[in-house]
């Protein structure tokens, strides 16, 4: 399959949302940080939670699983997306385009299908690797994570009511010597939306397979029965974790991670649910 870099997308001017939920990660202020998550929704003190640390010496080899299959993520739908700083991570809204009702993926035995929604990021700080899944314990620089709605539900509140309503795909970064010039809209963007609530529409979509590792590389990965990583917690979400990392260059990670006391984004995103 054809990988095209991304080119420089125009950016309008920043707005500003409303604030978003009460609560934070330890960086932000330890109050209210994942130890608290569980007084604040009781699906956080749950027994299926995500993120959790892949053990290679305990997984077990399904060959039932299959590929997942790809459908639209060739294809820059027309339209506008949203890139959003919600006080906790940096958000791509594919919601609002209609083509993007025609970006899924199918997963599993019972080629259950799943419609794009979003897309986000999970990174540290300055000083240390900010990964939400750990593999043999070793955390990564970054996590993307795709996030898909089960087709069979309407709504993104009534596919929560199921075990499987949601699906994401997870995908882990590593620090490589050259820019991944698959990244430069985004990192342009996150220029602009230092605070929280600041959102830009890109001026045009992009192919999201451009963001991944080669679809030829996807064919390894880790499947388990997880929940959202942050409040309400739903334990409704199909993990599928891929092993291949995405490069990104030392400066792009930098240029992703927060700056100062001006940014509204967490700092630390890494936890395990105690």
């Amino acid at each position: 399959m054809q990988r095209l870099a991304l080119t420089f997308l125009a950016l309008p001017l920043v707005l500003r949302a409303a604030p978003a939920v009460p609560w934070c990660y330890d960086s932000q202020d330890p109050k209210c940080g994942p130890g608290y998550w569980k007084d604040l929704a009781k699906g956080c003190g749950g027994d299926n939670q995500s993120p959790i640390n892949i053990d290679r010496r305990k997984v077990q080899r399904d060959k039932n699983l299959g590929d997942v299959l790809f459908e639209g993520y060739d294809q820059a739908p027309p339209g506008k997306w949203r890139l959003m700083n919600n006080g906790h991570t940096v958000v791509m809204r594919l919601e609002g385009v209609s083509a993007s009702e025609h970006i899924n993926i199918t997963i599993g035995v019972l080629l259950e299908k799943y419609r794009a929604l979003q897309f986000h990021f999970h990174w540290g700080n300055l000083k240390g690797n900010g990964s939400e899944h750990t593999i043999d314990g070793h955390q990564f620089p970054m996590e993307l994570h795709l996030v898909h709605m089960n087709t069979k539900y309407k709504t993104f509140n009534e596919a929560k009511g199921h075990p499987n309503g949601l699906a994401v795909l997870g995908f882990l970064y590593k620090v490589s010597d050259a820019d991944n010039s698959n990244y430069n809209t985004i990192v342009a963007g996150l220029k602009n939306i230092s605070h929280q609530g600041d959102f830009v529409d890109l001026a045009s979509t992009f192919c999201l397979n451009n963001l991944l590792p080669s679809m030829a590389k996807l064919s390894k990965y880790y499947r388990y029965q997880g929940s959202l990583t942050t409040p309400d917690c739903a334990e409704v979400v199909v993990w599928t974790l891929f092993e291949e990392p995405i490069p990104i260059s030392q400066s792009q990670s930098r240029a992703t991670s927060p700056h100062g006391e001006s940014s509204g984004l967490a700092g630390e995103c890494n936890w395990s649910p105690s």
